[in-house]
């Protein structure tokens, strides 16, 4: 590079083509390719300049590809990019991805927390349906987070809602001696519905039974030996039966 005398700067060929070159690179996203810096002049400092971007987006690239590893893949979902030495738009680039990181992992660990708290009998837990970011602004979840967070919350619900209609029977008919108790869970379907239903069936059937073999030993106790028990049932209950119908 030589500077002429009224003020123009002579570049050789060399020097720009290297300098192409090595743009060409970061263009197609080789980030690894540098140009050399030595001596003195306008090309030295233009080198120096591209090697420090081409270090920035080399340092981008990596804790994109680091963090993609470590939260994607490994699950530590606290991991965040280091910004480094970046500053102005790059900045800002690494602090939109932490933002975009952030706003992907609360939801997930929102769900975990409440599923934690179900596998732990707790069915008090509910998700959040506004999230809370780390600048404390309040924003409402939308889209596929809002839809995630509503079928956790229902999820919890019907689970509450149908243990405490199976707790409320079991009371009743196991320890106050209330038969004819029956779950009343709406908008139950599938195997919920199913499960429901057993439980439904089950009480109905032990107060078919009691009743009976109840009815029976009334009538003997005022002397009418004409009643026998007549409903069906199997097992311990069917023994019970048949000693009823015997003594009679």
């Amino acid at each position: 590079m030589k500077k002429q005398r009224n003020g123009t700067v002579e570049v050789d060929a060399a020097a720009l083509n290297r300098l192409l070159a090595g743009l060409v690179a970061m263009r197609d996203g080789n980030f690894r390719r540098r140009l050399t810096v030595s001596g003195d002049g306008m090309m030295t400092e233009i080198a120096a300049v591209f090697n420090e971007v081409a270090d920035r987006n080399l340092h981008l690239t990596g804790e994109l590809a680091r963090v993609r590893r470590v939260v994607g893949r490994e699950g530590k979902l606290t991991e965040r990019l280091e910004t480094g030495a970046c500053e102005g738009s790059w900045a800002a680039a690494i602090d939109a991805s932490n933002e975009l990181v952030d706003d992907l992992a609360r939801p997930v660990s929102e769900v975990g927390r409440v599923l934690s708290a179900v596998a732990d009998g707790d069915l008090e837990q509910r998700m959040e349906l506004r999230s809370h970011t780390a600048d404390e602004t309040v924003r409402p979840l939308r889209g596929e987070f809002l839809k995630v967070a509503r079928t956790v919350n229902n999820l919890v619900d019907q689970l509450s809602v149908f243990t405490e209609q199976v707790t409320r029977v079991a009371v009743e008919v196991g320890t106050e001696g209330k038969l004819g108790g029956q779950a009343q869970v709406r908008g139950m379907s599938g195997s919920w519905k199913d499960l429901t239903d057993s439980v439904n069936t089950m009480a109905y059937r032990l107060t078919a039974q009691v009743r009976d073999i109840a009815l029976v030993t009334t009538a003997v106790a005022k002397g009418d030996l004409s009643r026998k028990v007549t409903v069906h049932v199997a097992g311990e209950m069917l023994q019970l039966k048949n000693t009823v119908n015997t003594m009679v």
